[in-house]
């Protein structure tokens, strides 16, 4: 996601008085957000007791809760379709939160560095970076629309919320399991579009979606990398989109509906004028879902239904 997009403005919260509060919340109850105090995550906790989780966005903390169940208390940081992670400033709010935490995930991979600070305040925390455990060699950051990957953390976070709370640890792993289960039909259907044609997209974040769909991207590089970099697009590599759209060798333009920019805004009304199917990705889950399965397939179906 890039920068240049509308989007919500957040405070920043300088680092002494992120500190001030952050201690002043260790004396007190905060129930609201967080619940009271913290433990060490290696210490087991009693069956009973919720396992606080602080999540970089709400797609992971959604991953988080599929496996905890009701056994965890998940505070998603960024959860706002209109926030972006590039730029997002953590609040005293937050540092409360990962303070309190027992564990924490984050994206990696550069998409989400506000949270470099957090996971060092999470002092009591087990800690899980996405794109360390979904890794292919691939330096795509966009890990969450690769359904092996996300099966891989599913099974981290299964495994870890076990050591925190060992009691819990049959019903965290079977969690895991019947998550896995959906995406693995998730990605039954997806696996059979590739042989239906090429896409072009304005941002690479449905990457890894796409790889698993075996469908062609013919996005020029430097259109993607461009956009990547918060770049202008030059004008050869836009023109090539524009051939591929207007000459529909393409049967899908994949559209990043969190970034908007002039260029994006023109490469989207080509394909609505020349009739190729725009399929609509985000980068979080959008306003009103909280459920990553319902999320990716919607995203699936959309990308099927476009590649007919």
């Amino acid at each position: 996601m890039n920068s240049r997009r509308t989007k919500s403005v957040f405070a920043a919260v300088s680092a002494l008085a992120v500190l001030a509060l952050g201690a002043t919340a260790c004396a007190s109850s905060d129930k609201a957000s967080t619940g009271s105090g913290s433990q060490n995550a290696s210490a087991a906790d009693p069956g009973g007791e919720k396992i606080k989780v602080v999540a970089s966005t709400d797609v992971w903390g959604s991953v988080v809760t599929a496996v905890g169940g009701d056994k965890v208390e998940v505070t998603s940081i960024i959860h706002d379709p209109s926030a972006d992670p590039h730029s997002y400033e953590t609040t005293a709010s937050d540092a409360i939160a990962a303070k309190n935490a027992k564990l924490t995930l984050s994206n990696g991979g550069g998409y989400d560095e506000f949270f470099s600070k957090l996971a060092d305040q999470a002092t009591g925390a087990q800690k899980l970076v996405a794109v360390d455990i979904a890794a292919t060699g691939n330096e795509n950051e966009h890990v969450w629309y690769s359904l092996p990957g996300v099966e891989k953390i599913a099974d981290q976070v299964a495994a870890k919320l076990g050591e925190i709370q060992p009691a819990s640890k049959d019903a965290f792993t079977a969690n895991a399991t019947a998550f896995k289960g959906k995406t693995e039909e998730l990605l039954k259907k997806v696996s059979g579009l590739g042989t239906s044609g090429k896409v072009v997209a304005t941002e690479p974040v449905a990457h890894y979606l796409l790889e698993s769909a075996k469908v062609t991207d013919a996005t020029p590089p430097a259109f993607a990398a461009a956009v990547e970099a918060e770049q202008d697009v030059p004008a050869a590599a836009l023109n090539e989109v524009k051939q591929l759209i207007s000459g529909k060798q393409v049967k899908a333009l994949v559209n990043n509906a969190q970034t908007t920019t002039p260029v994006t805004q023109q490469v989207v009304g080509d394909a609505k004028n020349a009739g190729i199917a725009v399929v609509d990705v985000t980068e979080t889950l959008p306003q009103g879902v909280t459920d990553y399965i319902a999320w990716m397939t919607k995203a699936v179906d959309a990308l099927a239904g476009a590649l007919k």
